[in-house]
């Protein structure tokens, strides 16, 4: 084997690993970046980018669909899924486009192609041709769907989001399994694109929502659009001529067994680690062969070792993956000088309509000792003067804060402009901003954050139960 010596290796050119590579770049000129498969980050590939181009038009859809409630009939709406996917598929790849020109600016003697694995400590062999002695690393290998054994033999009835989007047209009919957020946004996506959707879960739950009067609220809007069991009983799924047969129980007509063109699986996904022989690594691991890793470093142990991105399984986002990756490349670059660095605060946007978003330390995840030290405020949409003008006039917000200083901890939200608002939420809490400072920003009107200063109004009266509570309709303008 040709060998190699480096500073940096870095396993995986996804978004941690790039920019894992650039931040490591800055300390050291000797320095590897590897990649096994094609270049093009998960999010433009079959993540984030593709999905949110089928749900734009899916918005489009919807849109025309309910016209008339402005006065504005649109006859004879057609639906051409084929050029539906080709938009979504030639969008799709401008975005890997602009990551494979990020690619073309890193030197080729800084880039390596080949699966890497793990001889030794500090030891890595590339396919069968490259030995790397690399004095630190850095994993961000990232992650794939998991396939649970009742699915594997679908064949090519069975999608997951790295074939979705390759289908010539979408199909009249759909099993999606998983009712997180990749499950409810691509499950109502494919609904207001005239798919019959089915969508199964587990355990109740609804993309993550934590507060169950919003998660209930959650449940009901979305079962108006299409059928959704999040604790569903599906006792057998088989491949057969025409399609894939579920037998499951329905809602309101017991057991049945339904026919359907295709299975979409958005049941989670599982970090790319099989394949790196981590028992070579010298790594602790725990029960899930996980190496422990260090959230504020991401040194795993006390080795000079970095996991991040999807690939550490802790926080599944882009810009968490982003953050990561160049808190492991500077230590990585400066090692042993470790920093610690100051993670962001929670945040996650689900982009259904309406949309969800969760922001900070949230009450319902703790214990009832602890939740009594957090106040409450909240607010509806369903009056809400600037979504009632553009009717989306669905959803709750919950908003948080300690009842020892007025810090504001917390959101959590299921309704419109979320992914804005949410936002909001999370520059306030990072900032750990007071509920009374939060109310002295100036609020527009008309606007939906209008019921942001409803919900925080009505947290600060928690807060201060002394004080009179004070009608936001008689300062605020209408429709707040």
């Amino acid at each position: 084997m040709d060998k190699k010596h480096v500073d940096v290796a870095i396993i995986g050119a996804g978004t941690a690993g790039l920019t894992a590579y650039n931040a490591a770049r800055k300390h050291t000129d000797k320095l590897v970046l590897i990649e096994s498969g094609s270049y093009g980050t998960t999010c433009a590939r079959v993540g984030c980018m593709p999905s949110k181009l089928l749900i734009a038009a899916a918005e489009r859809a919807h849109d025309a669909a309910n016209s008339g409630l402005f006065g504005i009939q649109i006859n004879d709406i057609v639906i051409d899924s084929e050029q539906v996917l080709k938009r979504v598929r030639q969008e799709r790849d401008n975005f890997v486009g602009s990551v494979l020109k990020s690619m073309q600016a890193i030197a080729d003697d800084h880039k390596l192609k080949g699966p890497a694995r793990f001889l030794a400590p500090g030891l890595l062999a590339v396919g069968e041709t490259t030995e790397i002695a690399a004095k630190r690393i850095v994993i961000a290998t990232g992650s794939s769907p998991v396939i649970p054994e009742m699915f594997q033999g679908l064949g090519k009835r069975l999608l997951t989001t790295d074939n979705l989007f390759e289908l010539p047209a979408l199909p009249k009919n759909i099993a999606v399994f998983g009712a997180g957020a990749i499950g409810l946004e691509l499950g109502q996506a494919l609904s207001r694109l005239g798919v019959d959707v089915y969508l199964f879960g587990r355990s109740g739950a609804v993309a993550g929502i934590a507060d169950k009067e919003i998660r209930d609220y959650a449940r009901q809007y979305f079962n108006k659009e299409f059928y959704l069991d999040t604790d569903a009983d599906v006792t057998d799924i088989s491949a057969v001529t025409d399609g894939v047969s579920i037998s499951f129980t329905h809602r309101d007509k017991g057991p049945v067994t339904g026919l359907f063109d295709y299975v979409l699986l958005a049941t989670g996904r599982a970090p790319n680690l099989n394949s790196l022989d981590l028992q070579n690594s010298g790594l602790s691991l725990n029960d899930k062969g996980l190496p422990l890793t260090d959230p504020s470093t991401l040194q795993c142990g006390d080795k000079p070792v970095f996991l991040v991105g999807d690939a550490n399984q802790q926080l599944p986002m882009l810009h968490e993956a982003a953050h990561e990756g160049r808190i492991a490349g500077d230590n990585a670059g400066h090692y042993p000088d470790l920093i610690s660095a100051k993670r962001y605060v929670p945040f996650s946007v689900v982009f259904t309509s309406p949309q969800i978003s969760s922001v900070g330390t949230l009450p319902s995840h703790m214990a009832a000792a602890e939740r009594e030290k957090y106040a409450q405020g909240s607010s509806s949409f369903e009056e809400q003067g600037r979504s009632k003008v553009i009717a989306k006039n669905q959803g709750l917000l919950k908003v948080y804060a300690r009842r020892d200083n007025g810090v504001f901890t917390g959101a959590e939200m299921f309704g419109p402009a979320a992914e804005h608002i949410g936002h909001l939420l999370a520059w306030a809490a990072q900032q750990r901003m007071t509920v009374s400072s939060m109310l002295a920003m100036p609020f527009y009107h008309p606007v939906i954050e209008e019921g942001v200063r409803t919900a925080l109004k009505e947290l600060q009266h928690n807060l201060h139960k002394s004080s009179p509570e004070v009608n936001p309709c008689l300062e605020c303008g209408p429709g707040t």
